[in-house]
C-alpha cells in the first residue's frame, strides 16, 4: 500500500486532533502545517513513480520498456481496423457477394469505449515524449 492510498485514512483523524486545538491562530498554523505534510507527501509519491518511470524507460529490454509500445500498436490496429478496414471490407464485401449473389457476413466490431480511454492515456503520454524528443532529452529510441 502506498502512501498515498494511507492520506485518506489519516486526514480524518488529523482533523479530530486539530480540533482539541482551542486557539484559533493555532489552530490555522497546525491545519496548514497539516495540509502541507500532506502535499510533501504526495509530491514525494509522485516524485518516486517519475523515477520508477524513468528507470523502464531506460531499458532497452522489451519485457520493460516495451509494453508501452505494445499497447500502443495495439489500440492504434483497433482503431485502424474499426474505423477504416471494417467500413472498407464491408463495403468490399457487399459490393463482391451481392454480385455473386450471396449474403454479406458481419465483420466483427470492436467496443471502443474501453479501446477510447487506454488510447487517450496513451496519447497523453505519447504527447510527453513529444515534448522530450523537441527538447532533445530522449535518447534517440
Amino acid at each position: 500500500m502506498g502512501i498515498l492510498a494511507l492520506i485518506p485514512m489519516i486526514a480524518p483523524v488529523v482533523e479530530k486532533v486539530l480540533d482539541y486545538i482551542p486557539d484559533p491562530v493555532e489552530k490555522a498554523k497546525a491545519q496548514a502545517a497539516a495540509a502541507q505534510a500532506q502535499l510533501d507527501a504526495m509530491v514525494q509519491a509522485a516524485a518516486a513513480q517519475t523515477d520508477i518511470n524513468k528507470v523502464e524507460a531506460a531499458s532497452n529490454s522489451v519485457f520493460v520498456a516495451g509494453w508501452r509500445p505494445f499497447v500502443g500498436w495495439c489500440c492504434g490496429g483497433a482503431f485502424a481496423y474499426q474505423f477504416v478496414f471494417q467500413p472498407f471490407l464491408g463495403w468490399i464485401a457487399n459490393l463482391v457477394v451481392v454480385n455473386l449473389g450471396g449474403t454479406v457476413p458481419q465483420l466483427p466490431t470492436l467496443d471502443t469505449s474501453q479501446l477510447t480511454t487506454v488510447l487517450l492515456g496513451l496519447l497523453g503520454l505519447g504527447a510527453m515524449r513529444s515534448y522530450d524528443k523537441v527538447q532533445g532529452t530522449t535518447k534517440g529510441h
